[in-house]
């Protein structure tokens, strides 16, 4: 976990140790049974007692026995033990999300929508404005072949992205239209889009850019394409 060593005793403890602080054996002497504890970690009091025993071997804890129940609290070095993991969750949570991620997919010829859409002028005027180019009419399309992939793309298709309105004209309503900025191969600069209303299911991207991607990379059907989709913009 970024660097910090859990021990393999840590691990085994934790939950013990966990507890323990829980009912306040890190701030004060707290006065518990074996029975009881067994009952709040869903352990036998065999196992209780034998965890204790090593946890105070170790110095994570001071116990002295009484006919009510033991005597616990956490020593500086048990207290150590729970900051070691509450480190490493902080780690774990703060860190930065990435800053791009790479899609693969297979080329396949679509319904040849793409091209109709992509030219109706309020979309084609956004996309400009918005991405930076003027799009080729028409979309590379890719079959997801692997859970994996699939998985990258139903992620990517919940975050915000970069917004491309609706509108209206005078025959149909065309809806929002989600598009995140891309470099296809390592090569050429484009868009990965996803359209409110699409004949496509999650297994399939649809990519645009400035160029004909099919002639530009050489591609056809059945040749596999990465696809980096840039993140840190958004």
């Amino acid at each position: 976990m970024n660097g910090l060593k859990i021990t393999k005793d840590l691990q085994n403890y934790f939950f013990v140790l966990y507890k323990l602080a829980e009912l306040g054996a890190r701030e004060k002497t707290v006065k518990l049974s074996t029975k009881f504890l067994a009952e709040k970690l869903n352990l036998s009091q065999q196992t209780v007692s034998r965890h204790l025993i090593s946890l105070e071997r170790k110095g994570w804890i001071r116990r002295t026995a009484t006919r009510e129940g033991s005597l616990i609290r956490l020593t500086d070095l048990g207290d150590l033990q729970l900051r070691t993991i509450r480190s490493a969750l902080n780690s774990l949570f703060e860190r930065k999300q990435p800053l791009s991620i790479v899609i693969e997919g297979v080329v396949f010829s679509g319904l040849g929508e793409g091209a109709y859409y992509v030219t109706r002028k309020p979309y084609r005027e956004q996309f400009i404005k918005k991405l930076g180019f003027d799009p080729y009419p028409g979309t590379l399309n890719l079959k997801l072949t692997s859970e994996y992939d699939a998985q990258l793309r139903r992620e990517l298709e919940a975050k915000d992205g970069i917004e491309i309105h609706g509108f209206k004209n005078e025959n149909r309503t065309y809806g929002p239209v989600k598009c995140f900025p891309a470099q296809i191969n390592g090569k050429e600069k484009g868009a990965v889009i996803f359209a409110l209303r699409t004949h496509y299911n999650s297994s399939v991207i649809e990519v645009i850019a400035p160029r004909c991607l099919r002639s530009a990379l050489r591609l056809k059907d059945g040749n596999k394409v990465k696809v980096e989709v840039f993140l840190e913009d958004l």
